[in-house]
């Protein structure tokens, strides 16, 4: 197989990643590659039982994972074995490592998916929100990283000063927290000359993030040029804590709402996103320019 003269920094960095997110989120397998060709080679894997995982290499609209290679969005499935949405190209692989649910989130990069990462659970269900959270925040960071490498590349091959680096990636997921954190504060203090001083706070922890508040959603001048999706402040706060891991009765818990409502909500944001699940939602909220 042809590699690519940017594979070598990608695979370092998913493996890096793929390490982070095992030790981190407590997801019992975890495993990733990056796309050479436009096929990913695993190259990372974390927390395996047998070596079944080994050698694996997924094609597009094969498997979850070509299926998120293609869409360039997650996917998920609680059951592997007995999903009817995906092929079975992969399951020596997959049920070989005893893996019933799982994730896979791409890596995305101007349209193209550059890299994948998967979480894995033995027991059928999900593979849980805090996983969830970290693999698409994880998934950002390296996206961002692999457009900076790619702007540094083309500055340097041009003979041009090559642009300031971002934000430490370390302190993007600080930043995230913060957001969500204020905004939930924000949305329980009726004083106006106090909220006025807090939204902004949120405007600069959401420009580190990448985002410009406006109102009650926010924008971000280079994400898609499809149509701005207009969320209310109550979406727009379910979905920034869900982004950070939160379940729906944490949620409820700092908002002041019943978990019905925030379900509610939820349901709202995922159809206004186009989204079938909340990750999806998430995902297509920080595609927006919508959450950090």
């Amino acid at each position: 197989m042809t590699r690519t003269a940017m594979e070598p920094m990608e695979t370092r960095l998913i493996d890096t990643a793929i390490s982070e997110l095992a030790s981190t989120s407590g997801i019992p397998v975890a495993f990733g590659g990056a796309a050479v060709d436009g096929v990913v080679a695993v190259t990372a894997i974390a927390g395996a039982r047998t070596n079944a995982l080994d050698g694996l290499s997924v094609s597009p609209r094969l498997g979850l994972g070509g299926q998120a290679l293609i869409d360039a969005r997650p996917h998920s499935t609680g059951d592997y074995g007995s999903s009817r949405r995906i092929t079975h190209d992969y399951d020596r692989h997959i049920l070989g490592e005893g893996i019933a649910a799982l994730l896979a989130v791409p890596i995305v990069v101007a349209g193209r998916t550059r890299g994948m990462l998967y979480g894995g659970s033995r027991a059928p269900g999900t593979v849980g929100d805090r996983f969830a959270a970290s693999a698409l925040a994880v998934a950002a960071r390296l996206a961002r990283q692999f457009a900076e490498h790619d702007a540094r590349t083309r500055a340097t091959d041009h003979g041009i000063e090559p642009p300031p680096a971002a934000v430490p990636t370390a302190s993007l997921e600080d930043v995230r927290v913060a957001y969500a954190e204020l905004r939930s504060i924000t949305g329980t203090i009726s004083d106006e000359a106090l909220r006025a001083r807090l939204a902004t706070v949120e405007r600069r922890l959401a420009a580190l993030g990448g985002v410009t508040v406006t109102g009650p959603a926010a924008t971000r001048p280079s994400a898609s040029t499809s149509p701005a999706v207009a969320l209310s402040r109550r979406e727009h706060d379910v979905l920034g804590l869900a982004a950070v891991g939160l379940t729906n009765a944490d949620i409820a818990n700092r908002l002041g709402l019943r978990e019905s409502t925030v379900k509610s909500y939820l349901a709202s944001a995922m159809t206004k996103l186009d989204a079938s699940t909340r990750l999806q939602a998430v995902s297509e909220a920080r595609r927006h320019g919508l959450i950090p």
